[in-house]
């Protein structure tokens, strides 16, 4: 199992592909190109469309319309024992009946490795995974992470240009599991594969991947890296679901350059306007935003009126609700050396409208997060 000498695994294209059951479309024209070597995450809530997308691209699901091509190669009506794919899933499934050994050498037996070959190839894969001790072992020997990192060596152990990863940290603790995220990100780097990883956690896909599919009822919203998700969301959806953020409404004016939106009777502006005429929202991260003393001198031209709702110590700083006038509630963080709130003060939200996404309004946003 030596590095690629290419540093490349294979190219996958999702060309316009749907799948209904029934009336009910799983997957709504999804077009996606994930390049050789990448490290593509298929992020989003339950039931939007990432879980079937790696079923088809695996082969476990087939397709009702559009193109699916691996490495170039159509393969849309080839099963998926014939796609050379390596798959791990969130419950492992190993054989409990198997060493840890025979377990990961099970994909070379049924491709006719010899013995000497078989031996050198697991051997090298549980290295890969730091399981290399643990070959005469039965998986109800094993923890939790230790048998998902032997799943993970049954998965590479052929080689695969592609391997495929279902929410395979979900079921494991959080500081096992930020563990394996980098060790994951490391046998990537090793290997040079193509990883298609499937996660609901916005967190694990910003540590994980090259670039991210953000999907929403079948659908891809956008598709980018970690940081343009979230500093340059292209849909209210996304701006919501990567990252902290606080959406503020309001009645919308605008004039050659700027916006502005009226809430409860103060305003705040962004010196930009959105194109069409859809109803704009601000979008603001929560290190954007600060909390003011009424009537103080603070930076940033825009001041709503609000009420400090909840106070949590994160270790690193203190992240605050801020109650608003209109009944909305604002996310903000602030560091250790800032000032310190206490609940039901009263104060004022404090930003610069350079820092506010406009985007679109979408009312289904909301509903489609929970």
């Amino acid at each position: 199992m030596n590095p690629r000498s290419d540093n490349r695994g294979a190219a996958i294209d999702l060309e316009t592909v749907s799948k209904a059951y029934g009336a009910f479309k799983a997957l709504d024209g999804v077009s996606l190109r994930i390049e050789p070597g990448e490290f593509m995450t298929l992020l989003g809530p339950s039931g939007s469309g990432k879980t079937t997308t790696l079923n088809v691209i695996a082969g476990f699901t087939d397709v009702t319309n559009g193109k699916l091509l691996v490495g170039g190669n159509s393969v849309v009506g080839v099963p998926a024992h014939k796609r050379n794919i390596g798959v791990v899933f969130q419950h492992y499934a190993l054989f409990p009946h198997m060493t840890v050994g025979r377990n990961v050498a099970y994909p070379l037996t049924l491709r006719g490795f010899d013995q000497a070959k078989r031996k050198a190839r697991v051997a090298e894969a549980l290295d890969m995974v730091k399981m290399g001790d643990f070959a005469h072992r039965y998986p109800s020997e094993l923890s939790g992470g230790q048998q998902q990192r032997v799943a993970l060596a049954r998965a590479i152990v052929f080689d695969p240009p592609l391997l495929l990863m279902d929410e395979p940290l979900g079921a494991l603790d959080k500081k096992l599991r930020e563990w394996l995220q980098l060790e994951i990100k490391r046998i990537h780097r090793e290997l040079g594969t193509t990883f298609v990883y499937v996660t609901h956690d916005q967190e694990e896909a910003l540590v994980l991947s090259d670039r991210i599919a953000v999907f929403n009822r079948g659908r891809i919203e956008q598709v980018g890296t970690g940081r343009q998700l979230y500093d340059e969301p292209a849909t209210l959806f996304v701006g919501r679901f990567i990252g902290d953020s606080t959406v503020l409404r309001g009645e919308a004016r605008h004039d050659g350059t700027s916006t502005a939106l009226s809430i409860a009777g103060e305003t705040v502006t962004a010196p930009r306007r959105i194109a069409g005429e859809a109803n704009p929202v601000m979008l603001l991260r929560p290190e954007k935003l600060a909390i003011c003393r009424p009537g103080s001198d603070a930076a940033g031209a825009n001041r709503l009126s609000g009420t400090i709702a909840e106070a949590i110590y994160l270790g690193s700083g203190s992240k605050y609700d801020v109650k608003l006038a209109d009944g909305s509630v604002a996310i903000v963080r602030s560091p250790l050396t800032g000032e310190s709130f206490g609940l039901g003060e009263k104060v004022e939200l404090c930003f610069d409208g350079t820092d506010a996404k406009l985007l679109a309004d979408d009312s289904t946003a909301d509903a489609t997060l929970t």
